[in-house]
């Protein structure tokens, strides 16, 4: 199970720093405008506010590969801190901006979540 926790952990950090860099870097390139089906004018307007979040899920990303490296129960703590952070700003985004962010960030935080807690 630890090995299944592991694997969805860094499945879950990768997701983030994927998100980072859409959000930071392409967020006014077609596959940023893309995921989210903005126009050039409103990428344009809204790439700062996009650059700010992407470094917070940049931060998740880098304390959920922290909790991997780390030695118990540092690693452990670390890992479940920022997966319940991932699921509340997935839960969080589906309420107040698109219900697929549920699916895309909530749901793959809550199944590492639980494989972490499973293995602990």
């Amino acid at each position: 199970m630890e090995i299944l926790a592991n694997v969805l952990v860094g499945l879950v950090a990768a997701l983030h720093m994927y998100i980072l860099v859409m959000e930071m870097f392409l967020w006014e390139k077609k596959p940023g405008r893309g995921l989210h089906g903005f126009e050039p004018e409103l990428a344009r307007a809204t790439a700062p506010m996009a650059a700010n979040q992407g470094l917070y899920n940049g931060f998740l990303a880098a304390g959920l590969v922290w909790g991997l490296i780390a030695g118990d129960p540092t690693g452990f703590r670390a890992q479940v801190f920022f997966l319940v952070c991932v699921v509340i700003a997935g839960v969080f985004g589906a309420v107040t901006a698109n219900r697929r962010i549920l699916f895309a960030q909530a749901l793959p935080g809550a199944l590492g979540l639980a494989a972490v807690l499973a293995a602990g």
